[in-house]
């Protein structure tokens, strides 16, 4: 069975002392240049625009790390961040001391001539180290960047806010209620405006899509009459489906609905697709939404007082880099 332990090993980068880590940086450059490897030819080229910390909770295994990482990878391509990785380590008989590494890649932006390279630093630190950990934290980051904090498969959230210094400078908090505890949304924040979900940012497609359906119709003609909000879901987007009903709920009472039943389920036996929406009238209005994220199309079916509608749309999730930036700066 792996461990937290395992995550500083299996994630890329060189070993460097944790007090020489600006050092390592720029002699991992000149080395990639001096085999004519892809480095900065400039302090252009590594300008950077936010702060990024991911901090990887005592339920990330080594795949997943490795998968988030390459999420950060992504994201930082397109929006230059100096990024910084946490593993923690659960073993108290380990040593009280941090280990560090380092990464760099270079990549091409909308022309040959438009080079960016990005800089990671990871670093594990058993509980021993913990009182050591955000100051050494504090030196890598740039101190005139915004800073935007993902907490990432943390098992109770009283852990993430023991982070002060992260938490009281984070611009945004990034948690992912598909993946943290049941609280981690009502959990007491210090700023709980500053709190979002990933989860509710990569349904963005879905809720546009949705939205602007509805909208050509009157609020009044929504809400009137209306009886039951059934959602119904593939098992494994369970969480999405949680929070995709939370934001209709809110939205029709924005139109003025405040009777309906609102109920959540699975799929039933052959039933495909990913999601199927269905609001039920006390008269003969009718809707329905059907979406199907593996081969990206979606359908609805409404009846709302001006005849029958069929048509036609999208359907698909934000990726992860997409729902990251849509999370930190929306």
């Amino acid at each position: 069975m792996t461990t937290p332990a395992d995550l500083f090993s299996v994630l890329p980068g060189l070993d460097v002392p944790v007090g020489g880590i600006a050092k390592g940086l720029a002699q991992m450059w000149r080395d990639n240049a001096a085999v004519g490897a892809a480095a900065p030819g400039s302090d252009d080229a590594r300008a950077t625009q936010v702060n990024f910390v991911l901090h990887l909770g005592p339920a990330t295994t080594p795949e997943d790390a490795l998968t988030q990482f390459q999420v950060a990878v992504r994201f930082s391509q397109r929006c230059p961040s100096r990024v910084v990785i946490l593993c923690p380590q659960l073993n108290r008989d380990a040593p009280a001391e941090l280990r560090a590494k380092i990464y760099g890649e270079c990549f091409l932006g909308k022309s040959k001539a438009d080079k960016r390279c990005v800089e990671f630093v990871i670093l594990s630190y058993p509980r021993a180290a913990r009182e050591f950990l955000e100051n050494q934290v504090s030196i890598c980051l740039s101190t005139d960047l915004p800073l935007y904090y993902w907490a990432h498969r943390f098992t109770n959230m009283a852990r993430v806010a023991d982070y002060r210094y992260l938490v009281n400078r984070a611009s945004r908090i990034l948690i992912d209620s598909a993946h943290s505890p049941a609280d981690a949304l009502s959990y007491a924040w210090p700023r709980p405006e500053i709190v979002r979900d990933l989860a509710f940012s990569r349904l963005l497609p879905l809720r546009q899509t949705l939205g602007q359906f509805l909208s050509r119709y009157p609020a009044e003609v929504l809400a009137d009459g209306l009886q039951t909000v059934a959602l119904a879901h593939a098992p494994a987007l369970a969480p999405e489906a949680r929070v995709l009903l939370a934001w209709l709920k809110g939205r029709l009472a924005a139109c003025g609905e405040s009777r309906a039943e609102f109920t959540l389920a699975p799929l039933g036996a052959g039933q495909t697709g990913s999601f199927t929406l269905a609001f039920g009238y006390a008269d003969k209005k009718t809707f329905r939404w059907t979406a199907d994220l593996a081969t990206g199309h979606a359908q609805f079916t409404a009846d709302l007082g001006n005849g029958p509608t069929t048509l036609p749309a999208p359907a698909s999730l934000l990726s992860p880099e997409s729902a990251l930036s849509e999370a930190m700066f929306f």
